[in-house]
């Protein structure tokens, strides 16, 4: 539980300085639309190689 508190306050500390303001915002949604794209990645990966997809 501690290892994720700590990338918490990692990511929130990465964006505290950003000016203007609204440009945080905006790196935040950015990295989170990032992670969902790589875990539907993985996905597609898994799915495919768990089923027996010919790569």
């Amino acid at each position: 539980m501690g290892t994720l508190l700590h990338f918490k306050n990692l990511y929130t500390e990465a964006f505290d300085d950003c000016n203007p303001s609204w440009l945080g915002l905006v790196l935040k949604g950015y990295s989170i639309f990032c992670a969902v794209m790589l875990l539907l990645a993985l996905y597609a990966f898994f799915y495919r190689a768990f089923t027996g997809f010919i790569f």
